[in-house]
């Protein structure tokens, strides 16, 4: 029964991150959209609306929910909490905040308030990455991971997104110009 359950887990947190990553790049079109002209600004936001409400509530909290139904159900199972697994439900508690982060992106967008630039969401989209990469790293090495080391990479990860964010902005913005 463990072995169904944890497929199941990983198969939720899959579809979970999918939704995520693939939800701030809707938002960050949603964003662009409000730079077009008039006509074309309402057919892209009217359509983005759409999207993003789709993957919101068809995909992304589903799958949020279900990754918290199978997680404990899986940890039930198998019956003891190691140390490293402590960590890791620390970054699945920072997971859940950012997730809830973009719940609060999602409502404001719904309601045709753009708080936020196409840089920032950008910048944004990518701490579901560091959570992600903190998460399968812990998952897959368990206690052989040097804590010292594991922030060293993630630290160094974090450098390296945000870097090839601002080259990709100055390409966009040379192509621009």
């Amino acid at each position: 029964m463990y072995l169904y359950v944890k497929a199941l887990h990983i198969i939720f947190i899959v579809t979970w991150f999918s939704g995520m990553f693939y939800m701030v790049r809707l938002f960050i079109y949603n964003r662009e959209a409000q730079e077009r002209p008039e006509a074309e600004r309402t057919v892209l936001q009217r359509q983005y609306s759409i999207m993003i409400r789709r993957l919101w509530l068809g995909i992304t909290w589903p799958s949020a929910i279900l990754t918290l139904i199978f997680g404990p159900w899986m940890l039930y199972l198998y019956g003891h909490m190691q140390e490293w697994l402590w960590v890791k439900l620390a970054f699945v508690l920072g997971l859940y905040l950012y997730h809830f982060s973009l719940q609060h992106i999602y409502r404001q967008q719904m309601h045709g308030i753009f708080r936020y630039s196409s840089t920032q969401l950008r910048i944004w989209n990518e701490v579901a990455t560091i959570f992600l990469i903190a998460i399968v790293f812990l998952a897959v090495l368990k206690s052989s991971l040097d804590m010292l080391k594991g922030i060293a990479i993630l630290l160094l990860i974090m450098i390296l997104l945000m870097m090839a964010i601002r080259i990709y902005k100055r390409i966009r913005v040379k192509g621009k110009g």
